[in-house]
């Protein structure tokens, strides 16, 4: 399931340097605005405890994790909705991703230039939203006249639908708030889809700190989090010159001691790809035996049949049924056999919503 998330921020604010830290790719950190000019891809693995576990129990022959696709876009500026600074091209890398991580600059050292000569990630983060809400404008008006024109000329109710979307997302962006915080009901959201919004894309802000703020934050971080109070948005703190450090390390062991000293039980980069995970509206089931123990991707809300056709496309069109265990049985008990004598092997149809967690079975003929 290829969703993508796309890192943006101003240049110098450590996007490329947590992207390293991200992925095996590496992506050019260096001091200065527009190190990084093509988009880097990386294909990130997403920690799962649960199937740590039946690793553990299972000694399978393969281990297959989920992933997520992380972008790395070059820095944004002042006049990139006009084509400044390469601006209409990273407009378009972003417009390609599902979901933005907005990384914000919330420390201090004289050593690393910012593009606006100081520090602060609330006139930051405002720059950033500023050229996409005003790209975002553009979008509406070059499409409004010809929604107009259909919904005038031949009753297209569809296009009605999508006039009365973009009235309500151009009063917001005039009023200087992005689309994504414009209450929408089902039928506006299926209208909204086909506008392809940059402000519409859910955000998740990163607050890159230096070492003593980590684990408690700084006054930076305060003042982002009011910033976005109202944007049902995730903020987490990382710090991208430490997880640098981190990535550095060759052991598991080490890392967990390093992190220990810094008072911390998670890396910021596994808290970081699950929200990332999480902010894409995915969720996993797991396939476990002595073969192979999987985690499979799926969007929230899937039913069976259509999770079944993310393992084949035949486990779809022939869908007969589902057997599903909930993770915690299944760990409780031990077996997939133990769970069948218990009884805690459910038998689900084609309108069963899979879960978080579940452990699957499908059943098919074609």
């Amino acid at each position: 399931m290829s969703l993508q998330c796309g890192i943006v921020g101003l240049p110098n604010v450590g996007k490329s340097t947590l992207f390293n830290c991200l992925s095996n790719a590496k992506a050019q950190a260096a001091n200065f605005p527009f190190c990084t000019i093509e988009p880097n891809v990386g294909v990130i693995t997403v920690p799962d405890e649960r199937l740590n576990k039946l690793v553990e129990m299972e000694h399978p022959a393969s281990v297959v994790p989920a992933t997520v696709e992380i972008v790395d876009i070059a820095g944004l500026v002042k006049g990139a909705s006009k084509g400044e600074g390469l601006g209409n091209k990273f407009l378009a890398d972003i417009r390609n991703t599902d979901a933005i991580i907005h990384v914000l600059r919330c420390f201090d050292d004289d050593n690393i230039t910012h593009v606006d000569g100081t520090v602060d990630p609330v006139r930051d983060k405002l720059t950033i939203d500023l050229e996409l809400q005003f790209k975002d404008l553009e979008t509406i008006e070059n499409r409004y006249e010809k929604e107009q024109k259909k919904a005038r000329v031949g009753g297209d109710a569809k296009s009605k639908k999508l006039i009365e979307v973009m009235e309500l997302y151009r009063d917001a962006l005039l009023g200087g708030k992005s689309a994504r915080t414009v209450a929408l009901d089902e039928t506006q959201q299926e209208a909204a889809r086909d506008l392809m919004l940059l402000t519409a894309k859910p955000v998740l802000y990163v607050c890159n700190v230096d070492e003593a703020s980590v684990v408690n934050g700084n006054a930076y971080v305060e003042q982002v989090r009011q910033a976005v109070k109202d944007e049902n948005a995730e903020v987490l703190v990382i710090g991208a010159a430490i997880e640098a450090d981190i990535a550095e390390l060759e052991t598991y062991e080490e890392k967990q001691l390093f992190l220990e000293d810094l008072g911390l039980h998670e890396s910021g980069v596994a808290r970081l790809i699950k929200a990332a995970y999480k902010l894409l509206n995915l969720q996993t089931f797991l396939t476990a035996g002595p073969k192979e123990c999987r985690a499979w991707t799926f969007r929230k809300g899937m039913k069976a049949p259509q999770t079944a056709g993310i393992i084949h496309s035949d486990f779809e069109r022939g869908f007969i049924r589902a057997e599903v265990i909930k993770y915690a049985d299944y760990v409780a008990l031990g077996s997939e056999a133990r769970c069948r004598e218990a009884g805690k092997i459910a038998i689900e149809g084609k309108d069963y919503v899979v879960q978080d967690g579940d452990i699957m079975h499908f059943r098919f003929n074609v």
